[in-house]
């Protein structure tokens, strides 16, 4: 591993411990030219997930802007960045865990949808206004009626 303060190619492992549920490892290293230390991630590489939009493209699946979706709809909500960042874990753990190589983004906004919906009511009608395109009040009422009527 090369050192970012210097660029020497080697490096000592000083301390290692498991971080997201294990999901990864937190290593903390020190360069054997200049004894600076710096941290470092081990995670498993997984297949590259392809996304298709509803329109029938494709694109790569990108954790940031499902991350930035759902922090969209939590803005100026009580919800810490935690659990944005655990929610979007646990549809990760679900889509990776499938084994399919391709994704429609309906799955993966239901399954946003399904985790918000026990987080933030407000975050998860505002998603969904956005995700299914709510047409008109109407629309945005049946959801909100929805809502009220499973509690």
């Amino acid at each position: 591993m090369k050192c970012p303060f210097c660029g020497y190619a080697d490096s000592k492992v000083v301390d290692s411990r498991p971080t997201d549920e294990g999901s990864s490892i937190r290593r903390r290293r020190e360069c054997l030219q200049c004894l600076k230390r710096f941290t470092t991630y081990e995670t498993v590489e997984r297949m590259p997930l392809m996304l298709i939009k509803r329109d029938g493209t494709r694109q790569p699946y990108d954790r940031r802007k499902l991350l930035g979706g759902v922090m969209k709809a939590c803005e100026k909500r009580p919800v810490p960045p935690q659990r944005l960042e655990q929610l979007v874990d646990a549809v990760e753990l679900r889509l990776f865990g499938s084994l399919d190589y391709e994704v429609s983004s309906k799955v993966i906004g239901e399954m946003v949808m399904e985790e918000l919906r026990g987080i933030d009511e407000v975050a998860y009608v505002r998603f969904a206004s956005v995700y299914r395109q709510f047409k008109d009040i109407n629309t945005f009422m049946e959801e909100l009626n929805l809502l009220i009527r499973d509690k």
